[in-house]
């Protein structure tokens, strides 16, 4: 009695499951909260500081980020296990519905409530009319095969059998491009970084040395309607770099044509202006301050002052009759935008040309001396880019089969009619419906009839 009871508990538990993680409805459920919790890896920087959090939230927001891991959400339990349910939940929905539905067992029907049905008279014995629909459906590229129930034979003609599992082809492509992307969020990164002309930077994750030989641009002036514009052109960035192996290479990046270094691409993405300044004190330099390179963005403290110097950005031309930014992004008549704080109170900003300079007060000067140019990285290593690159062409062969090839079954009856005839009795399903097959079951008839039916006198 227990055992029976454990059993019969067991099948509940298991009907639940199958009933719950085959429902549509719960299945899209899933594919909502993977979307939102995408939504938050895209608007949330990932693999930051919590400090950046601090700054960038208030600090309820920002705890809860960290909390919940929504810092590092692709790797978090709640991420990887939407997707471990995704996929359970396609599986049951392919071999509990998907899979039975378009692939129904040979069992008899009643020919004349399928809407495709047809009735004919052929003369002859039974053997021989039953010879004749096989052979008439076989010669067609039908697939027979023959069952007995009840005493009765019944003919099942196939076309494209095969194409029935087009949604479980889609299905396994999906499978594969999640576990490309599952692999990617395992052991894959990726990220930016700035490197200055002459200087060098090493990728945290790789141990990679980049070294920027050489940095150029172009700029390409089009006269529009509107004015004259300033197109960018080309990006291209002389760098050496040094791998797993330790020996460096020259290579060269641009925009759109990355360099593989160990597996991880790097991008060109960006350019800007770093600058040096010549700081003094009472007319002596202070190297500490006078040796640093400076990227747009970035500041220094004056010391023993209250004073915070940020360099916001490099103008290349100042227009020379109002002495305001120009649009044109050559470098003609070049001078920095500057803010000071004191005492974290913004202080004021100014545009001070290269090689002027400004007083600090307190016997302290700047002049900006030197600009020099930087390239902007972005770096990606994802192992996952040939399981994706496979479960893309599997989804799409899966789709193409589906929408594209037709599987129809026919049923067919051989029963004995008066006046020594036979009534063969022919019906047609598809998995797409009555509509998409009528045109051909009626072509089928009319040739079957012309060929071996009786007519009417």
């Amino acid at each position: 009695m227990s055992r029976y009871l454990g059993s019969s508990t067991l099948n509940t538990y298991y009907s639940d499951f199958v009933r719950t993680f085959g429902n549509v409805l719960f299945a899209v459920s899933l594919f909502v909260v993977w979307g939102l919790l995408t939504l938050i890896g895209v608007i949330v920087d990932q693999g930051k500081d919590p400090g950046i959090y601090f700054d960038s939230y208030p600090a309820p927001i920002a705890r809860a980020i960290l909390r919940l891991r929504f810092d590092n959400i692709y790797h978090s339990p709640w991420y990887v296990g939407i997707i471990g349910l995704i996929l359970l939940s396609l599986t049951v929905c392919t071999f509990k519905r998907v899979i039975p539905a378009r692939m129904p067992p040979l069992r008899p029907v009643k020919i004349d409530k399928i809407p495709l049905h047809a009735s004919l008279e052929v003369a002859g014995d039974e053997r021989t009319v039953r010879e004749r629909v096989e052979g008439f459906f076989r010669a067609r590229g039908w697939q027979l095969r023959k069952r007995e129930f009840d005493g009765t034979e019944w003919t099942f003609a196939d076309k494209h059998n095969w194409a029935r599992r087009g949604v479980l082809v889609a299905h396994i492509g999906f499978v594969i491009i999640a576990a490309g992307t599952t692999l990617y969020w395992a052991r894959g990164f990726s990220g930016e970084t700035a490197v200055v002309t002459g200087q060098s930077v090493e990728i945290p994750q790789t141990k990679a040395i980049l070294h920027l030989d050489d940095f150029a641009y172009k700029i390409t002036p089009v006269l529009t309607k509107g004015g004259m514009v300033y197109q960018p052109t080309d990006y291209v960035s002389h760098v050496t770099v040094t791998g797993n192996d330790g020996v460096p290479k020259a290579m060269t990046v641009r925009v759109n044509h990355p360099i593989d270094v160990d597996g991880t691409l790097y991008y060109q993405a960006s350019y800007g202006f770093a600058m040096r300044f010549t700081i003094t004190h009472d007319g002596k330099n202070v190297p500490a301050l006078s040796d640093r390179v400076l990227l747009e963005g970035e500041n220094f403290d004056v010391p023993g002052t209250r004073l915070t110097i940020s360099y916001d950005r490099f103008v290349p031309t100042v227009d020379r009759a109002s002495g305001m930014p120009s649009a044109d992004p050559r470098v003609n008549d070049p001078a920095v935008i500057l803010s000071v704080s004191n005492g974290g109170q913004q202080a004021g900003t100014a545009i001070v040309p290269l090689r002027s300079w400004v007083d600090l007060g307190g016997g302290w000067r700047l002049v900006p001396s030197r600009y020099l140019l930087y390239s902007g990285f972005q770096y990606r290593y994802d192992p996952g880019i040939p399981l994706v690159g496979i479960g893309a062409l599997v989804l799409v062969a899966g789709l193409l089969i589906s929408f594209y090839f037709l599987p129809a079954r026919l049923y067919a009856r051989v029963d004995p009619a008066p006046g020594g005839l036979w009534t063969v009795g022919l019906a047609a399903t598809t998995v797409k419906g009555y509509d998409m097959f009528e045109s051909q079951f009626q072509g089928l008839i009319s040739e079957f009839s012309s060929e071996y039916a009786v007519k009417a006198p």
